[in-house]
């Protein structure tokens, strides 16, 4: 099992003790829609393969001041009730700053951005607001990961 799964279980219990779950996970159609918007407004990207994994089993994440971007609620089929940031509508409005378009973000916590820098091909850890790098990834699940681990501190 990836270790972000087995975080993400930690998570999980965490929540329930408090009465609460982790988000619904979202549907392969739901995944298509989001695949089809971020090619039409954000350009061509193929996301990693753990981040789809990971919708299809929440969709986002809002935890211990990490939240990590779901499928956008206007693409969801059964959207009701759902408070969410949605990665294409999060994404365009960190876009509005014309340095912050080399990246696509995955999350975000009090004091980092998680994303990918297109130009190098790279996942990051950015300090926000300063966009200042604080640690480099080779993967989306190093990344991912290491954001996890830091929410369960």
């Amino acid at each position: 099992m990836a270790q972000w799964k087995e975080l993400l279980i930690e998570i999980k219990k965490i929540e329930e003790k408090y009465g609460s779950s982790l988000r619904n996970p979202v549907t392969d159609v739901e995944i298509s829609k989001l695949q089809l918007d971020i090619q039409e407004k954000l350009g061509k990207l193929e996301l990693p393969k753990s981040y789809v994994d990971f919708l299809k089993t929440a969709n986002g994440l809002d935890f211990n001041g990490l939240v990590i971007y779901g499928v956008d609620v206007n693409l969801l089929d059964d959207h009701e009730g759902e408070e969410l940031q949605g990665f294409v509508e999060t994404n365009k409005i960190w876009h509005e700053n014309d340095w912050q378009k080399q990246y696509i973000f995955f999350g975000d916590s009090d004091t980092a951005w998680y994303c990918l820098d297109l130009k190098k091909e790279i996942y990051h850890a950015l300090d926000k607001p300063s966009g200042t790098l604080i640690q480099a990834y080779d993967s989306f699940d190093s990344m991912f990961n290491e954001a996890l681990q830091t929410a369960l501190l």
